[in-house]
């Protein structure tokens, strides 16, 4: 194992580290400013102004023409720009297309009909949901056992039977 480093060796290097990088920084402004002064001075001369009239109309028309050709040229930068953008994010839905979207893990809820309609619907409306209510009444017709008299029972049968029998004929 290395032995650990001392915060006043840590400290120093540190020192060191952003005293070069505060000169790389100088170094990378003058660069820009130097490369800036040799493009104006490479596209833009200085000019010469002409004492007739005619001359500087002349100048300015120049001018004009080299102000229209740059604005042309800012605006297909532009466009390109924007299509670029639009094709990253196409592109990027495309992707999330072919990954599928993951569904969230969903968390159980206990609530009642009546809460979730009031959920849904808002406190202003008043909806109450009793399933009991709109079902039908049926009464339970309590079957009484037979405890009577058989051939009461017999004479039913013959009875059923024969209507039955009526009824095939």
């Amino acid at each position: 194992m290395a032995p650990k480093m001392t915060s006043s060796r840590k400290h120093h290097l540190k020192s060191v580290m952003l005293a070069i990088a505060e000169q790389r920084m100088e170094k990378e402004k003058a660069d820009i400013v130097a490369a800036k002064e040799a493009y104006l001075n490479e596209h833009c001369p200085e000019p010469s102004l002409p004492g007739t009239l005619e001359e500087l109309q002349k100048i300015c028309k120049e001018l004009h023409q080299k102000i229209d050709k740059v604005d042309e040229e800012r605006y297909d930068a532009d466009s390109k720009v924007t299509k670029g953008a639009k094709e990253v994010e196409d592109l990027r839905f495309k992707i999330t297309e072919m990954k599928g979207m993951k569904k969230p893990a969903l968390k159980k809820v206990r609530m009642s009909a009546d809460q979730m309609l009031q959920a849904l619907l808002g406190s202003k409306h008043k909806v109450t949901m009793d399933l009991r209510s709109n079902l039908k009444q049926v009464k339970k017709e309590v079957k009484q056992e037979a405890t009577g008299d058989w051939r009461q029972n017999v004479e039913e049968k013959k009875d059923k039977k024969k209507m039955f029998e009526g009824a095939e004929a």
